[in-house]
Protein backbone atom coordinates (compact mmCIF):
# COMPACT_ATOMS: atom_id res chain seq x y z
CA UNK A 1 0.00 0.00 0.00
CA UNK A 2 1.51 3.12 -0.99
CA UNK A 3 0.36 5.95 1.43
CA UNK A 4 0.15 9.39 0.48
CA UNK A 5 -0.17 12.21 2.95
CA UNK A 6 -2.95 14.95 2.74
CA UNK A 7 -3.58 18.63 5.17
CA UNK A 8 -5.67 18.71 8.42
CA UNK A 9 -8.04 21.13 7.17
CA UNK A 10 -6.59 24.50 7.71
CA UNK A 11 -4.43 23.88 10.41
CA UNK A 12 -1.18 23.26 8.15
CA UNK A 13 -0.62 19.95 9.67
CA UNK A 14 0.32 17.36 6.94
CA UNK A 15 -0.95 13.49 7.91
CA UNK A 16 -0.45 10.08 6.59
CA UNK A 17 -3.95 9.12 4.47
CA UNK A 18 -4.47 6.58 6.35
CA UNK A 19 -4.16 6.63 10.23
CA UNK A 20 -3.39 4.13 12.87
CA UNK A 21 -6.10 3.71 15.30
CA UNK A 22 -4.74 2.58 18.86
CA UNK A 23 -8.30 1.21 20.44
CA UNK A 24 -7.20 -2.10 20.49
CA UNK A 25 -4.00 -1.64 22.42
CA UNK A 26 -4.42 -3.41 26.22
CA UNK A 27 -7.73 -5.67 27.10
CA UNK A 28 -10.34 -4.34 24.46
CA UNK A 29 -7.96 -6.23 21.86
CA UNK A 30 -4.64 -7.17 22.63
CA UNK A 31 -2.88 -7.28 25.77
CA UNK A 32 0.38 -8.75 23.79
CA UNK A 33 2.32 -5.55 24.59
CA UNK A 34 5.11 -6.90 23.15
CA UNK A 35 3.31 -7.44 19.85
CA UNK A 36 1.68 -4.30 19.77
CA UNK A 37 4.96 -1.93 19.96
CA UNK A 38 5.98 -4.06 16.83
CA UNK A 39 2.43 -3.12 15.33
CA UNK A 40 3.31 0.49 15.36
CA UNK A 41 6.98 0.19 14.15
CA UNK A 42 5.30 -1.85 11.23
CA UNK A 43 2.85 1.13 10.59
CA UNK A 44 5.93 3.42 10.64
CA UNK A 45 7.60 1.73 8.51
CA UNK A 46 5.08 1.57 6.05
CA UNK A 47 4.70 5.37 6.56
CA UNK A 48 2.00 5.87 8.66
CA UNK A 49 2.46 9.21 10.42
CA UNK A 50 -1.31 10.00 12.46
CA UNK A 51 -1.68 7.72 15.18
CA UNK A 52 -5.39 8.12 17.15
CA UNK A 53 -6.35 7.32 20.40
CA UNK A 54 -8.45 8.29 23.57
CA UNK A 55 -7.94 8.60 27.52
CA UNK A 56 -10.80 6.33 27.66
CA UNK A 57 -9.43 3.22 25.81
CA UNK A 58 -9.15 0.30 28.47
CA UNK A 59 -9.19 3.25 30.77
CA UNK A 60 -5.59 4.52 29.45
CA UNK A 61 -3.93 1.47 28.81
CA UNK A 62 -4.06 2.49 24.99
CA UNK A 63 -2.19 5.60 25.52
CA UNK A 64 0.11 3.88 27.56
CA UNK A 65 1.21 1.66 25.45
CA UNK A 66 1.17 3.57 21.98
CA UNK A 67 3.60 6.24 23.95
CA UNK A 68 6.06 3.34 24.43
CA UNK A 69 5.93 2.28 21.14
CA UNK A 70 6.47 5.84 19.76
CA UNK A 71 9.52 6.57 22.29
CA UNK A 72 12.52 7.93 19.54
CA UNK A 73 10.14 8.32 16.60
CA UNK A 74 8.06 11.72 18.13
CA UNK A 75 8.98 14.29 15.84
CA UNK A 76 7.96 12.00 12.68
CA UNK A 77 4.65 11.29 13.87
CA UNK A 78 0.96 13.70 14.36
CA UNK A 79 -0.30 12.07 17.53
CA UNK A 80 -3.71 12.57 18.16
CA UNK A 81 -6.21 11.17 21.48
CA UNK A 82 -9.69 12.00 23.12
CA UNK A 83 -11.12 13.42 26.14
CA UNK A 84 -14.72 13.63 27.01
CA UNK A 85 -15.83 9.75 27.48
CA UNK A 86 -15.80 8.20 31.09
CA UNK A 87 -12.32 6.72 31.67
CA UNK A 88 -13.24 3.15 33.22
CA UNK A 89 -17.21 3.75 33.55
CA UNK A 90 -16.78 6.51 35.71
CA UNK A 91 -18.98 9.85 35.40
CA UNK A 92 -16.79 11.64 37.92
CA UNK A 93 -13.95 11.34 35.09
CA UNK A 94 -15.59 12.50 32.21
CA UNK A 95 -17.38 15.31 30.04
CA UNK A 96 -15.59 18.90 28.87
CA UNK A 97 -15.84 20.71 31.89
CA UNK A 98 -12.61 22.54 32.30
CA UNK A 99 -11.53 21.03 35.33
CA UNK A 100 -11.39 17.69 33.59
CA UNK A 101 -9.98 18.73 30.63
CA UNK A 102 -7.02 20.40 32.73
CA UNK A 103 -6.94 16.91 34.45
CA UNK A 104 -7.38 14.94 31.51
CA UNK A 105 -5.07 16.60 29.44
CA UNK A 106 -2.36 16.42 32.11
CA UNK A 107 -2.66 12.47 32.41
CA UNK A 108 -2.85 12.12 28.98
CA UNK A 109 0.34 13.76 28.50
CA UNK A 110 2.22 11.18 31.23
CA UNK A 111 0.43 8.25 29.76
CA UNK A 112 2.03 9.25 26.05
CA UNK A 113 5.06 10.08 27.67
CA UNK A 114 5.19 13.30 25.29
CA UNK A 115 5.43 17.25 25.93
CA UNK A 116 2.39 18.23 23.64
CA UNK A 117 -0.69 16.62 21.84
CA UNK A 118 -0.40 17.37 18.30
CA UNK A 119 -4.46 17.12 17.75
CA UNK A 120 -6.43 16.83 21.09
CA UNK A 121 -10.20 16.09 20.09
CA UNK A 122 -13.65 16.09 22.26
CA UNK A 123 -14.37 12.61 21.73
CA UNK A 124 -18.25 13.06 22.09
CA UNK A 125 -19.92 16.52 22.80
CA UNK A 126 -21.14 17.27 26.38
CA UNK A 127 -24.25 18.80 26.87
CA UNK A 128 -23.68 19.39 30.35
CA UNK A 129 -20.94 21.75 29.89
CA UNK A 130 -21.69 24.71 28.04
CA UNK A 131 -19.47 25.13 24.72
CA UNK A 132 -17.83 28.59 25.91
CA UNK A 133 -16.03 26.26 29.13
CA UNK A 134 -15.06 23.43 27.14
CA UNK A 135 -13.44 26.08 24.41
CA UNK A 136 -11.83 27.98 27.01
CA UNK A 137 -10.30 25.19 28.74
CA UNK A 138 -9.12 23.92 25.05
CA UNK A 139 -7.27 27.26 24.62
CA UNK A 140 -5.78 27.87 27.45
CA UNK A 141 -3.44 23.78 26.72
CA UNK A 142 -2.96 25.72 23.07
CA UNK A 143 -1.19 28.26 24.43
CA UNK A 144 0.57 26.72 27.07
CA UNK A 145 1.88 24.82 24.57
CA UNK A 146 0.32 21.46 25.55
CA UNK A 147 -1.60 20.54 22.40
CA UNK A 148 -1.26 21.77 18.85
CA UNK A 149 -4.66 21.70 17.61
CA UNK A 150 -7.74 20.74 18.79
CA UNK A 151 -10.61 18.76 17.11
CA UNK A 152 -14.38 17.58 17.50
CA UNK A 153 -15.21 13.55 17.18
CA UNK A 154 -18.54 12.60 16.38
CA UNK A 155 -20.44 15.63 16.55
CA UNK A 156 -23.32 16.81 14.58
CA UNK A 157 -23.73 19.54 11.83
CA UNK A 158 -25.16 21.66 14.28
CA UNK A 159 -22.75 21.23 17.40
CA UNK A 160 -19.84 21.58 14.74
CA UNK A 161 -21.70 25.00 13.62
CA UNK A 162 -21.55 25.89 17.03
CA UNK A 163 -18.00 25.35 18.51
CA UNK A 164 -16.83 27.05 15.74
CA UNK A 165 -19.29 29.84 16.06
CA UNK A 166 -18.37 30.15 19.70
CA UNK A 167 -14.57 29.82 19.40
CA UNK A 168 -14.90 32.96 16.45
CA UNK A 169 -17.25 34.89 18.83
CA UNK A 170 -14.58 34.74 21.74
CA UNK A 171 -11.43 34.83 19.69
CA UNK A 172 -10.39 31.31 20.87
CA UNK A 173 -9.11 28.56 19.26
CA UNK A 174 -11.24 27.06 17.03
CA UNK A 175 -11.50 22.94 15.96
CA UNK A 176 -9.55 22.03 12.94
CA UNK A 177 -10.90 18.71 12.54
CA UNK A 178 -14.28 16.16 12.85
CA UNK A 179 -13.87 12.71 13.64
CA UNK A 180 -17.07 10.99 12.24
CA UNK A 181 -18.04 7.45 11.55
CA UNK A 182 -17.98 6.65 7.56
CA UNK A 183 -17.75 3.57 5.27
CA UNK A 184 -19.98 2.05 2.56
CA UNK A 185 -22.41 0.71 5.04
CA UNK A 186 -22.45 3.74 7.02
CA UNK A 187 -23.14 6.81 4.99
CA UNK A 188 -24.88 8.99 6.77
CA UNK A 189 -22.00 12.19 6.90
CA UNK A 190 -22.55 12.75 3.53
CA UNK A 191 -26.24 14.48 3.95
CA UNK A 192 -25.09 17.36 6.49
CA UNK A 193 -21.58 16.61 8.23
CA UNK A 194 -19.56 16.65 5.36
CA UNK A 195 -21.56 19.67 4.07
CA UNK A 196 -20.31 21.85 7.45
CA UNK A 197 -17.01 20.43 7.59
CA UNK A 198 -16.52 21.77 3.76
CA UNK A 199 -17.78 25.05 4.63
CA UNK A 200 -15.84 25.24 7.90
CA UNK A 201 -12.37 23.90 6.00
CA UNK A 202 -12.13 21.04 8.37
CA UNK A 203 -9.85 17.81 8.45
CA UNK A 204 -11.93 15.01 8.59
CA UNK A 205 -10.30 11.72 9.78
CA UNK A 206 -13.04 8.62 9.47
CA UNK A 207 -13.32 5.81 12.12
CA UNK A 208 -14.69 2.48 11.49
CA UNK A 209 -13.87 2.13 7.19
CA UNK A 210 -14.67 -1.45 7.41
CA UNK A 211 -17.47 -1.10 9.71
CA UNK A 212 -16.73 -3.04 12.58
CA UNK A 213 -14.89 -6.08 10.10
CA UNK A 214 -18.16 -6.19 7.56
CA UNK A 215 -16.21 -4.67 5.36
CA UNK A 216 -13.67 -7.75 5.41
CA UNK A 217 -16.48 -10.21 4.20
CA UNK A 218 -15.08 -12.55 7.29
CA UNK A 219 -18.85 -12.52 8.52
CA UNK A 220 -20.05 -13.99 4.49
CA UNK A 221 -19.73 -17.34 5.30
CA UNK A 222 -22.29 -17.76 8.08
CA UNK A 223 -25.80 -17.90 8.15
CA UNK A 224 -27.46 -14.62 9.70
CA UNK A 225 -28.42 -16.53 12.19
CA UNK A 226 -25.10 -18.35 13.11
CA UNK A 227 -22.81 -17.31 15.74
CA UNK A 228 -19.71 -15.42 14.57
CA UNK A 229 -16.35 -16.35 15.35
CA UNK A 230 -15.37 -16.45 19.04
CA UNK A 231 -12.35 -14.24 18.58
CA UNK A 232 -14.02 -11.52 16.20
CA UNK A 233 -15.21 -7.96 17.39
CA UNK A 234 -18.68 -9.35 16.89
CA UNK A 235 -18.39 -11.14 19.93
CA UNK A 236 -16.04 -9.01 21.99
CA UNK A 237 -18.72 -5.78 20.94
CA UNK A 238 -21.82 -7.06 19.57
CA UNK A 239 -23.02 -4.03 18.33
CA UNK A 240 -20.51 -4.03 16.04
CA UNK A 241 -22.54 -7.25 14.66
CA UNK A 242 -25.97 -5.70 14.69
CA UNK A 243 -27.33 -8.26 17.51
CA UNK A 244 -30.96 -8.32 17.93
CA UNK A 245 -31.41 -7.25 14.52
CA UNK A 246 -31.47 -9.92 12.32
CA UNK A 247 -33.04 -7.94 9.11
CA UNK A 248 -30.19 -5.50 9.27
CA UNK A 249 -27.48 -8.42 9.73
CA UNK A 250 -29.07 -10.18 6.81
CA UNK A 251 -29.52 -7.17 4.36
CA UNK A 252 -25.51 -6.05 5.57
CA UNK A 253 -24.80 -9.57 4.23
CA UNK A 254 -26.39 -9.20 0.66
CA UNK A 255 -24.90 -5.95 0.52
CA UNK A 256 -21.85 -7.05 0.93
CA UNK A 257 -21.98 -9.54 -1.43
CA UNK A 258 -22.96 -6.82 -4.00
CA UNK A 259 -20.00 -4.78 -2.47
CA UNK A 260 -17.74 -7.88 -3.15
CA UNK A 261 -18.70 -8.55 -6.97
CA UNK A 262 -17.79 -4.91 -7.43
CA UNK A 263 -14.50 -5.03 -5.61
CA UNK A 264 -13.99 -8.14 -7.73
CA UNK A 265 -14.75 -7.04 -10.90
CA UNK A 266 -12.74 -3.61 -10.51
CA UNK A 267 -9.80 -5.66 -9.58
CA UNK A 268 -9.64 -5.32 -6.39
CA UNK A 269 -10.01 -6.74 -3.05
CA UNK A 270 -13.31 -5.86 -0.68
CA UNK A 271 -10.83 -4.32 2.00
CA UNK A 272 -9.58 -2.61 -0.48
CA UNK A 273 -12.62 -1.46 -2.35
CA UNK A 274 -13.86 -0.14 1.09
CA UNK A 275 -10.50 2.25 2.25
CA UNK A 276 -10.53 3.51 -1.63
CA UNK A 277 -14.17 4.58 -1.26
CA UNK A 278 -13.90 6.77 1.78
CA UNK A 279 -10.45 8.55 0.67
CA UNK A 280 -11.99 9.14 -2.69
CA UNK A 281 -13.92 12.00 -0.83
CA UNK A 282 -11.68 14.69 -1.49
CA UNK A 283 -13.50 16.36 1.79
CA UNK A 284 -12.22 13.22 3.78
CA UNK A 285 -8.11 13.32 5.07
CA UNK A 286 -7.98 10.03 6.68
CA UNK A 287 -8.91 6.59 7.67
CA UNK A 288 -8.45 5.22 10.86
CA UNK A 289 -7.59 1.12 10.41
CA UNK A 290 -7.54 -0.38 13.69
CA UNK A 291 -6.19 -3.58 13.93
CA UNK A 292 -5.82 -5.90 16.84
CA UNK A 293 -3.25 -8.08 15.66
CA UNK A 294 0.04 -7.63 13.67
CA UNK A 295 -1.43 -9.67 10.84
CA UNK A 296 -4.34 -8.21 10.79
CA UNK A 297 -2.08 -5.21 9.80
CA UNK A 298 0.18 -6.80 7.76
CA UNK A 299 -2.59 -8.02 5.29
CA UNK A 300 -4.24 -4.17 4.90
CA UNK A 301 -0.80 -2.81 4.25
CA UNK A 302 -0.62 -5.25 1.75
CA UNK A 303 -3.40 -3.91 -0.16
CA UNK A 304 -2.74 -2.33 -3.52
CA UNK A 305 -3.46 1.86 -4.26
CA UNK A 306 -6.54 2.97 -2.75
CA UNK A 307 -7.84 4.73 -5.42
CA UNK A 308 -10.97 3.95 -7.22
CA UNK A 309 -11.42 3.10 -10.92
CA UNK A 310 -13.68 5.19 -13.11
CA UNK A 311 -17.10 4.06 -12.58
CA UNK A 312 -17.09 2.37 -9.46
CA UNK A 313 -18.33 4.72 -6.91
CA UNK A 314 -21.87 4.90 -9.24
CA UNK A 315 -21.73 1.30 -8.83
CA UNK A 316 -21.40 1.42 -5.26
CA UNK A 317 -24.04 4.09 -5.32
CA UNK A 318 -26.29 2.00 -6.52
CA UNK A 319 -25.73 -0.61 -3.88
CA UNK A 320 -25.92 1.97 -1.09
CA UNK A 321 -27.71 4.97 -1.72
CA UNK A 322 -25.37 8.12 -0.76
CA UNK A 323 -26.33 9.08 2.85
CA UNK A 324 -27.53 5.80 3.46
CA UNK A 325 -26.86 4.51 6.88
CA UNK A 326 -27.86 0.70 6.64
CA UNK A 327 -27.81 0.14 10.22
CA UNK A 328 -28.93 3.68 12.22
CA UNK A 329 -26.72 2.09 15.02
CA UNK A 330 -23.22 3.09 13.12
CA UNK A 331 -24.08 7.08 12.80
CA UNK A 332 -21.75 6.69 16.37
Amino acid sequence: MTIPTRFLGRSGIEVSSVAFGAMMFGRWGNNDVAECHRMVARALDAGITLFDTADMYDDGASETILGEALRGHRDSVVLATKVGNPMGGDRERSGLSSRWIARACDDSLRRLQVEHIDLYQMHRPDPQTPTDETLGALNELVVAGKVGAIGTSTFSPTQIDEVQSCATDLGLVRPTSEQPPYSILARGIERLVLPACRHHNLGVIVWAPLNGGWLTGKYQGQASTSAPDADSRAVRQPEHFDHGQEAIRAEKQALVAALTAIAEAAGMSLKQLALAFVLDDPTITAAIIGPRTLAQLDDLLALGPLELPAGVRDAIDAVVAPGRNVNPADAG
